[in-house]
This record gives structure tokens, sequence and C-alpha cells, in this order.
């Protein structure tokens, strides 16, 4: 009986005299057949039992001791790499503010991919390709758009991944953004079956391009 008491009141005060420890493993029901039978053995062994119970209880309070900690270093961990990454995005905006907000009215009236003049972003279900048409060198207007100065010359075409896609739109020359700061977006034609997908990773991009100050002009799939 007195290792019975023992074990209780040391239960007891695992539970209420530390802050926030109440989920501890000092619960008896947790390892109800080991401390029946320490308990029992307790009660007839005297002060050998009791030494044993009392040691087992207090290993219980060092476990939830243990694991209170890693959860408070997993929580800090967590909470550096949220501050790296917000740091690194006010990085990446501070970059593109060099780029002057987008005019509408340069490309309200563009409906045809082939005539987009600013970044082109196609999204597709693993990877997302990016067309940029870079300025012309050439400031002249003779020849423009003829096979002396084609704008195919001009235009180029990432691959990426969408976890790469900040640093390449942070890569753009600002010659290549003749609208301003805005990006248009399209799902690539891709399998049926393979449209959420594709709608997710689409979404992701243009949730990181809103992050970094882009407006987001989303063509409709062709």
């Amino acid at each position: 009986m007195i290792a019975g008491s023992l074990l209780h009141s040391l239960i007891q005060r695992c539970d209420m005299g530390q802050q926030g420890w109440t989920h501890w493993s000092c619960d008896i029901n947790i390892v109800p057949d080991i401390l029946d039978g320490v308990m029992n053995r307790a009660q007839k062994s005297g002060l050998a039992g009791i030494a044993l119970v009392l040691a087992i209880g207090v290993s219980a309070c060092h476990s939830g001791e243990r694991a209170v900690a890693g959860v408070a270093a997993t929580a800090v961990k967590a909470e550096q790499k949220a501050q790296a990454r917000a740091t690194e995005r006010d990085s990446q905006r501070a970059q593109l503010a060099a780029i002057p907000l987008p005019t509408k009215s340069l490309y309200v009236d563009v409906h045809e991919p082939s005539a987009w003049t600013n970044p082109f972003i196609s999204v597709g279900a693993d990877m997302m390709s990016m067309r940029i048409l870079m300025a012309d060198a050439n400031t002249s207007d003779i020849g423009q758009g003829t096979m002396l100065r084609p704008t195919s010359a001009r235009r180029q075409e990432v691959q990426m991944r969408t976890s790469e896609l900040a640093s390449a739109v942070i890569a753009i020359p600002p010659s290549a953004w003749p609208y301003g700061r805005v990006i248009a977006v399209v799902e690539a034609q891709s399998d049926p079956k393979d449209r959420p997908k594709v709608r997710r990773n689409l979404e992701a991009a243009i949730q990181q391009l809103n992050d970094l100050g882009i407006v987001v002009q989303e063509w409709p799939s062709r």
C-alpha cells in the first residue's frame, strides 16, 4: 500500500507540478501490466520495492521532459526556416522592384500568345516552360521582324520546375519586361488525367509570382 500511495503521489506531481506537461507518460494506464506487477512486488519486498516504483515514476517523467524538449527544438527549427524563406522572398522582391508596375493599356488588346512580348509561362504536369523575348539591340524600325531581324532570334525558352520559378524570374533582364511587372501563364496541353496536377502546379506558380509582387495574367488553355 505504501508503494501504491507513493506511485500515485508521484504521478500527481508529474501531472500537476510542471507547466504544460500533463500529456507526459506519467499516466498509470500507459504501462498497466508492468506497474501492477511492480506494485505487488513492492508491497511484498518493502523498501526495495518502493525504490523500484519511484525509479519507474522518475524515468517516465524524464521521458516526458525529453519529449517536450524535442517538440520545442522542432518548433524552433521550423520558425528559423520560415524566417529564412521570408528574408529570401524580401530580397527577391527588392530585386524585382526595379521593374515598373504593369501598364495594362500596353497589353489589354493582346489576345495571341505569339503577340505577347512579356515573359510567358506554360505550366505542365511535371515541368513548366517560360518564354522570354529579349529586347532588340537595334532601335531602328528598319527591317524589324523580317528575315534580317527575325523576332525568333530574340526568343528564349527556359524549362524549369516549380521550385526553380522564383530564381528564373529574378534572372530575367529588365529590358524583357516591356509591359512592366506582369507575366502571362497558361495550362500546357496535356493528358486529361493529368489536368488536376497541372492545375495544382499552375496555382502554385501564380502564388509564387504574386508573392514576388508580380501581376499574373492567366490565359485560357488552348
